[in-house]
């Protein structure tokens, strides 16, 4: 079986960081949070990666991101714009943003052939997460519906400084994905986190649930399976301006049909992100204890 790809979901960046140009180094030596995930990758037995990004910012993403480590994997770009629509739909006057991380992969399905795993472009994920997806990738047949999902726990993915989002699971005794609720404004607290609603609804949480972190393996079988659900979505959602058809909804949709299984892997990593600003030296911190410790290399790409 061919090594798995890596997809990339990195068309959100640019306007995230006003700029491809100003994305925050975090590493000893300017690497960013992708550089480290690429890195991860390659040394787990990823055989390419392939960038989901805006066309605009193309000839910046090549030489600014890709060029580093394009000699030692295979890379390839897929390209989500509004108008990569199903036939029969179009864009509603006065939409700005394409529809989301769902709609984000089914970009991306000229370009992948084997089973891949799916992340975000500016969460760190962790050496033994990538390791373990590419595992069960290895592993997973081309007509597969048997996914995965790298889970984290919760109270280790919130920030100090403001509210987060999260795909909170519920799993069973042997640890199968069974629920995906998304949760868009959970605080930190003493006893654990809080969620409240947009309708003002508040749920106690203990910190302790498995939470998606965008973090995916799949077979190529997915995208077919995608078609419908995002079909489904233009129907009822997509004449609203800011809708998003989100992957942990819609996977979670596929295991509640019976039309897939999901197996939520445990991961001794740590998740990192930039949720606000000032998460910044947190993660420059921890970046800097595992170069000391030798986890990775005193220049990623030297």
């Amino acid at each position: 079986m061919n090594k798995p790809t890596l997809l990339v979901m990195a068309a959100g960046m640019g306007s995230r960081y006003g700029g491809l140009k100003q994305i925050d180094p975090m590493g000893p030596h300017g690497e960013t949070i992708l550089d480290y995930s690429v890195f991860d990758a390659l040394r787990a037995g990823f055989g390419k990666v392939v960038f989901i990004i805006r066309p605009d910012f193309e000839q910046a993403f090549r030489e600014n991101i890709s060029a580093k480590f394009a000699n030692r994997i295979e890379v390839d770009y897929a390209f989500q714009t509004l108008e990569r629509l199903p036939a029969g739909f179009e864009i509603p006057p006065g939409r700005e943003k394409p529809w989301g991380t769902t709609h984000a992969i089914l970009c991306a399905r000229e370009q992948v052939r084997e089973p891949f795993a799916v992340i975000n472009a500016d969460d760190f994920y962790g050496r033994h997460s990538f390791a373990v997806l590419k595992e069960y990738l290895s592993n997973l047949p081309l007509d597969s519906n048997a996914y995965s999902m790298v889970g984290f726990t919760l109270k280790n993915t919130l920030s100090e400084n403001g509210t987060v989002a999260r795909g909170v699971c519920k799993t069973t005794a042997d640890g199968f994905l069974q629920e995906i609720q998304e949760m868009t404004s959970i605080e930190k607290t003493h006893s654990g986190a809080r969620n409240v609603s947009a309708d003002g609804q508040t749920l106690e949480l203990s910190g302790e649930e498995p939470v998606s972190m965008n973090m995916w393996g799949f077979s190529p079988n997915l995208f077919s399976q995608l078609d419908g659900i995002f079909e489904s979505f233009l129907k009822t959602q997509g004449a609203q301006l800011k809708s998003e058809c989100y992957i942990p909804l819609s996977v979670g949709e596929l295991v509640r049909d019976g039309k897939a299984s999901c197996k939520v892997l445990p991961t001794e990593s740590s998740w990192f992100g930039v949720t606000y600003r000032e998460d910044k030296p947190r993660v420059q911190a921890s970046i800097a204890t595992m170069t000391a410790s030798g986890e990775y290399p005193d220049g990623l790409w030297s």
